[in-house]
């Protein structure tokens, strides 16, 4: 919690000077435990993470519109709608999105004394070997488990998905050579790598990121390939329009704090403020992108 609780710490001292709103205490809803990397910038863990993730949506998006009771949307908010039968709440009408907050890539990673030192060897490896190489995932219809889908289909290759249910398992599969490759959020991966226990093969965005400058993107070894998260603001729908202003503004003035832009770069993750409009767009080509992975791979609906 410690990225939600530093923004909306600046948050709330911007808005002290309101004489009309905030009066109140704000509650920020986190659907995930203190500790995991998803209260710092969207870390999706395992299945019962993601029922209490969405018990906090459906919290949120029935509560009174007001702008006291917000809530943290992560990458976890997209992927379950791509690929949840029914949910409790309608993810793009039962909210008022106000700003995105940060946005990050996964990073694809083998053990430090992998064989494998390129995405491009990784790659012709399995093409050669079909069917013999597993991934793991923190669970079935993650954003991990999603971007490998992604992945496998635009690559041509045949890799088995193994799923768990925690979020740690997936990364000490890897580190005990169990299995080859570990997708994973950058802001997880990142301390593991600096550590010099992973050797990153690539990132999944479509421009190299910053915090690993000289790691190649998967799109330079298959073109058009990203897989991207994010962290964000919303809250119930019919918020109304002068507090989500006023808040949005507030997490511009926030996001433009040089420690909150240092406590992100040390996760790997880009301070990336949005109109709310925006964040709507992203959302909802979000769910759309994950639903055609979905379909196309024939995955079960949970």
């Amino acid at each position: 919690m410690r990225a939600a609780a530093l923004l909306l710490a600046l948050i709330a001292s911007g808005l002290v000077a309101a004489q009309d709103y905030p009066s109140k205490p704000i509650r920020l809803i986190v659907g995930f435990p203190p500790g995991g990397n998803v209260d710092v910038v969207g870390r999706i863990v395992a299945q019962k993470l993601g029922e209490g993730s969405m018990i906090a949506n459906e919290y949120v998006a029935k509560s009174a519109p007001d702008g006291y009771t917000l809530l943290i949307v992560s990458g976890a908010f997209v992927t379950q709608a791509a690929t949840t039968r029914k949910l409790p709440y309608d993810p793009l009408h039962d909210f008022t999105f106000i700003s995105t907050v940060v946005t990050y890539p996964l990073v694809f990673s083998v053990r430090a004394d992998s064989r494998f030192r390129t995405l491009d060897e990784f790659i012709g490896y399995v093409k050669s070997n079909p069917g013999k190489v597993n991934y793991p995932s923190p669970g079935m219809g993650t954003l991990y488990h999603l971007a490998g889908e992604l992945f496998v289909s635009m690559a041509g290759i045949h890799m088995q998905h193994v799923p768990f249910r925690g979020g740690a398992e997936p990364l000490t599969e890897v580190l005990s050579g169990r299995m080859e490759l570990l997708i994973d959020a950058l802001t997880n991966s990142y301390p593991q790598i600096q550590a010099g226990k992973f050797r990153p093969l690539a990132v999944s965005s479509l421009s190299r990121s910053p915090a690993l400058p000289a790691v190649p993107t998967v799109a330079e070894s298959v073109p058009g390939y990203e897989a991207l998260s994010f962290t964000g603001l919303g809250g119930p729908a019919g918020m109304p329009a002068a507090v989500v202003e006023r808040l949005n503004r507030e997490v511009r003035r926030a996001l433009a704090s040089p420690e909150v832009g240092k406590r992100f770069a040390e996760w790997g993750g880009t301070p990336s403020a949005s109109s709310p409009e925006e964040m709507q767009r992203l959302v909802s080509a979000e769910i759309d992108k994950w639903k055609k992975v979905v379909a196309a791979r024939k995955l079960e609906l949970q």
